[in-house]
C-alpha cells in the first residue's frame, strides 16, 4: 500500500494521481486552473477550483479580458473572426461565487480546419507539430490543436477572477504592455511603472503605452504582415501593491513561480526579473537596494533592481518582469521541412495567423502573474497568517475595512 496523505491507497491509486499531475495541463495548488479545447474544435476554456465563495462575479467580469485577448482586433493580429464571448456553467449562484469549482467555456464559431489539411503531413518548422508527434504519436492537425495560442482563453478567462481577488483583496494591480518588436526597442526610462495606467497601453493597436513608439512597432509588424513573414517582441509586466511576504525560499521562489508561469506560455523564448542579465554588468554596491524607513514607518528600497522580490520573496515594491516572444511559427512563405512519414518536402502555410503575437499576449502575461500572486497568497495565508502574526516584523494580510467598504 500507498500512503498519500489521509489514508493508505493502492499502488494503482497512487499511479493514476500521479498520472494527473503529470499531464501538464493544470497549474496551481490553492487556486488551481485546469485549462482544455483545440484551436478549431467546438470550444475552449478552464474549470476553477479553489476559489474563495462570496465573490462577486459575472461573465462580464471575464469578458473585458478576453475581448483584449480575442482575435481579429486590427490590421496586426490575425483576421479570425471570434467574439470569444464566455459563459459561466457553475460555481456562481445569485452573482456571488459558492466555492465550488467555477467552468468558463468560450464556444469557436469561425473554425477553417480545412486550412490546414496540408498539415496533416508536412510539419511547421519550429512549430510542435514534430514534438507533438513524438510524445503522443497523435495530434489535432488543424491550426495546432492544444499547442494553438487560442489554448490561451482559458487562461485568460482564470487570471480575469485571479486578477479580482488581488484588486478587492489588497489593491493589487497587474498592468503588462509591449516594450519591444523585432528592432523597435522601448527604452526603459521613458514608461513610468509608478504612474502608467491601463488606458495609455489600450489607447493604441500595438499596446504600448508610449504614442511615438506604438507607431515603430505597428510599422515594423505591417512591414512583415504583407510579406507573409512574423516578427517577435517583448512584454512587460509590473505588479503594483504586491502583499509582502508573498513567496516561499529555496524551490518555490516568487520569481521563480513567475518565470515557470510565464515561459508556460505559446511562443515564449526569454524571461528576465528586476535588473536582470544587465545587472551581471554591475558590482555589488552599485547593484544593492540599499534600505530605508518611509513616513509611514514601513521598510523600503530606495531603488528596485530586485524586481520586488528578495530571497524569493515579495518585499512590497514593484514587481518588474519582462517575457520574449518569438516570431509567429506559421508563416505564409515556403520552406523546408520534412513529412510524418520522412521525407523532406516544401510548406506553404495557408490559415489566418498573427504577424506578432505580442499585442495579444499583453493579457496573457497578465493572467499568468494573476494565477501565480493568488495561489501564492493563499499559501502564505495558510502558512503564516492562520494565527496572529508578529506585529513588529510582519503586516497582517487581510487589511482592516470598515463593514460599508468590505468589497465582498
Amino acid at each position: 500500500p500507498w500512503w498519500n496523505g489521509s489514508r493508505t491507497a493502492t499502488r494503482e491509486e497512487a499511479d493514476a494521481e500521479a498520472e494527473i499531475r503529470a499531464a501538464g495541463n493544470t497549474y496551481g495548488n490553492h487556486f488551481r486552473v485546469t485549462t482544455y479545447g483545440e484551436s478549431h474544435g467546438r470550444g475552449v476554456g478552464c474549470v476553477i477550483d479553489g476559489c474563495p465563495p462570496r465573490i462577486p462575479l459575472s461573465e462580464s467580469d471575464v469578458q473585458v479580458d478576453l475581448d483584449r485577448r480575442r482575435p481579429g482586433q486590427s490590421k496586426i493580429t490575425t483576421p479570425r473572426k471570434e467574439t470569444d464571448t464566455c459563459k459561466i456553467f457553475s460555481g456562481v449562484f445569485e452573482g456571488l461565487t459558492t466555492g465550488t469549482p467555477i467552468h468558463v467555456f468560450v464556444p469557436s464559431t469561425d473554425q477553417r480546419g480545412r486550412d490546414y489539411s496540408e498539415l496533416s503531413s508536412g510539419y511547421r518548422p519550429s512549430h510542435a507539430d514534430a514534438t507533438y508527434d513524438m510524445k503522443y504519436g497523435i495530434r489535432s492537425v488543424q491550426g495546432g490543436g492544444r499547442s494553438s495560442a487560442r489554448e490561451t482563453i482559458g487562461r485568460v478567462a482564470s487570471g480575469a477572477v485571479a486578477k479580482k481577488i488581488l484588486k478587492d483583496f489588497a489593491g493589487t494591480e497587474i498592468l503588462a504592455y509591449v516594450s519591444q518588436v523585432h528592432k523597435v526597442v522601448l527604452p526603459e526610462d521613458l514608461i513610468d511603472n509608478e504612474t502608467v495606467t491601463l488606458d495609455q497601453i489600450e489607447s493604441n493597436i500595438v499596446r504600448c503605452p508610449d504614442p511615438e513608439y506604438a507607431e515603430k512597432m505597428i510599422a515594423a509588424i505591417d512591414a512583415v504582415r504583407v510579406r507573409g513573414d512574423s516578427v517577435g517582441g517583448v512584454v512587460t509586466c509590473i505588479v503594483r501593491n504586491c502583499p509582502r511576504g508573498i513567496g516561499s525560499p529555496v524551490f518555490d521562489k516568487l520569481e521563480a513561480e513567475l518565470a515557470k508561469a510565464a515561459m508556460s506560455l505559446p511562443a515564449t523564448k526569454g524571461f528576465q526579473f528586476g535588473s536582470g542579465f544587465a545587472g551581471t554588468f554591475l558590482t555589488g554596491s552599485e547593484h544593492n537596494d540599499e534600505f530605508y524607513i518611509d513616513e509611514h514607518g514601513r521598510t523600503r528600497t530606495r531603488t528596485n533592481r530586485s524586481g520586488g522580490i528578495q530571497g524569493g520573496i515579495s518585499n512590497g515594491e514593484i514587481i518588474n518582469m519582462r517575457i520574449a516572444f518569438k516570431p509567429t511559427s506559421t508563416i505564409a512563405k515556403e520552406q523546408n521541412t520534412v513529412t510524418r512519414d520522412k521525407k523532406e518536402t516544401t510548406l506553404r502555410v495557408g490559415g489566418r495567423h498573427d504577424p506578432c503575437v505580442v499585442p495579444r499576449a499583453v493579457p496573457v502575461v497578465e493572467a499568468m502573474v494573476g494565477l501565480v500572486l493568488v495561489d501564492q497568497l493563499m499559501a502564505q495565508y495558510a502558512q503564516c497568517n492562520l494565527f496572529p502574526v508578529n506585529s513588529d516584523l510582519q503586516e497582517p494580510l487581510l487589511p482592516v475595512l470598515q463593514p460599508e467598504e468590505v468589497p465582498f
